[in-house]
């Protein structure tokens, strides 16, 4: 595909992965996060096809995911936008990382077993630009191929400004309240620009990209916020507490009950072209 104008990553999103925080430790640091980076692990394992299959990694970041599966046998290339994710990416072993973007890939038609968009449709708030991103994840795989595309769940700011305990302040309330009724958070104040989807918003988006069978999982499942504001108000790592191990059962046991996905954090869509 060629446009006649490359796409941009927008400036606060730059700024939120080049000075703000620090990716590399976001899944590693903090119990929820431990969590995510878990329960993505074992959702992708459940589908993913035997390795070696070759898996592009959209929005890969500093490669934390195309570490284990690296490590589990499999080829990766990453594309991220931001220029310290693909340096970092590339002290990964065994990792191909490229600069690039979700709405333009670089990659041949049919080239790849699996595509990951595990973070692209977080920062896309233009519908158009989704659809790109997935038209693109759509291009690139070979037929039966499977696409795995995460979203922010739209009411996860409200668990975790509650974990944080300030919600009741009037400046987070009233943000917390437009992010609910837009979906969206422009990026001017705290976070970045971001988008944020329901579970049924998300299955549709993936299925009307041409992908057959969609679904959609809550990743970390209804009790991470109870999780997050235990570590927060402890003040100590709960990764391998109890009450972990019981937050992980807990986005196990609600994976058939769909009505459970509204308290994620984030959710996970799988189809197959």
């Amino acid at each position: 595909m060629t446009l006649a104008k490359p796409p941009t990553l927008a400036p606060e999103v730059m700024r939120f992965y080049t000075d703000t925080i620090t990716e590399a430790d976001r899944l590693t640091s903090s119990a929820d996060g431990r969590l995510e980076l878990l329960r993505t692990q074992e959702l992708l394992r459940r589908y993913l096809p035997e390795p070696p299959a070759r898996i592009l990694d959209v929005g890969g970041g500093p490669g934390v995911h195309a570490r284990w599966l690296i490590e589990d046998g499999y080829t990766v290339h990453l594309v991220d936008p931001v220029p310290r994710h693909v340096e970092q990416a590339r002290q990964v072993p065994g990792c191909l990382a490229e600069l690039g973007d979700a709405r333009q890939l670089s990659a041949q038609d049919a080239a790849y077993d699996v595509v990951l968009m595990l973070g692209p449709l977080y920062h896309l708030i233009d519908p158009a630009d989704r659809r790109r991103a997935l038209g693109e994840g759509h291009r690139v795989l070979r037929p039966g191929g499977l696409l795995a595309a995460a979203g922010i769940n739209r009411y996860a700011s409200l668990f975790e400004h509650t974990a944080l305990a300030h919600l009741h302040l009037a400046h987070v309330r009233d943000s917390i309240a437009g992010i609910l009724a837009s979906r969206v958070h422009d990026g001017k104040k705290a976070f970045t620009a971001a988008y944020f989807h329901s579970g049924e918003e998300l299955r549709a988006e993936v299925a009307a990209a041409g992908f057959a069978d969609a679904e959609v999982f809550g990743i970390e499942g209804p009790t991470w916020a109870m999780l997050k504001a235990t570590e927060q108000h402890a003040g100590r790592p709960l990764g391998d507490a109890p009450l972990f191990e019981s937050a992980l059962t807990a986005a196990r046991m609600a994976e058939p009950y769909p009505e459970l996905l509204a308290a994620s954090s984030h959710l996970l869509s799988l189809g197959h072209r």
